[in-house]
């Protein structure tokens, strides 16, 4: 069935044709929510409310740019509305942002999975706004406006994620070392 097809017969609340949409989009939805979620369960929670929120508001589609742009603008947003809820974490001191946070990614071994890990266990706003600034490209303007939060903070919040990324990626990479020279 064509998506175009495929969407109207959802607006209609077609059971089959909702249960074809969420098989079809449900794989990149949920990779999207593990980003924005601090663990598997909560991923498959905001999968599920995402899910919700579409079926809820797919009469609201017109069909301009893209439907699964669309989806993960409320997947994301679904992602976000959890986290607002949440007590909010004080920025840090500008005398902590003169520290390096970069890693030589190259030197570190860490795969695709263990980055994933190491960033949900990043404090929620942390985690938010690493994912919105590095991982989707929004300016801090833009997340400010998203999370609600000044600009300042955005920075400062992108800025401590980055400094316990950096902690755990070294921590992470010692460990594999030591282990090598032991097991070596």
């Amino acid at each position: 069935m064509e998506l175009v097809q495929l969407i109207e017969k959802c607006k209609k609340s077609d059971r089959q044709s909702q249960q074809i949409l969420y098989n079809t989009y449900k794989d990149k939805l949920f990779a999207l929510c593990l980003k924005y979620c601090k663990n598997r369960a909560e991923a498959e929670d905001n999968l599920q409310d995402s899910f919700i929120k579409i079926f809820q508001s797919i009469k609201t589609y017109n069909g301009k740019g893209s439907f699964e742009g669309w989806m993960k603008r409320i997947t994301i947003n679904r992602a976000i509305d959890r986290y607002k809820k949440e007590p909010f974490i004080e920025p840090i001191t500008d005398q902590h942002l003169k520290e390096d946070t970069t890693v030589d990614i190259d030197e570190v071994p860490v795969n695709l999975q263990q980055m994933l890990a190491l960033i949900q266990e990043l404090p929620s706003r942390y985690r938010l706004v690493f994912n919105l600034y590095e991982l989707d490209n929004h300016t801090h303007v833009e997340i400010s406006e998203i999370l609600g939060i000044s600009v300042g903070t955005s920075k400062s919040n992108l800025h401590r994620a980055k400094l316990i990324l950096k902690e755990k990626i070294t921590a992470t990479y010692t460990t594999t070392q030591k282990n090598s020279i032991v097991n070596g």
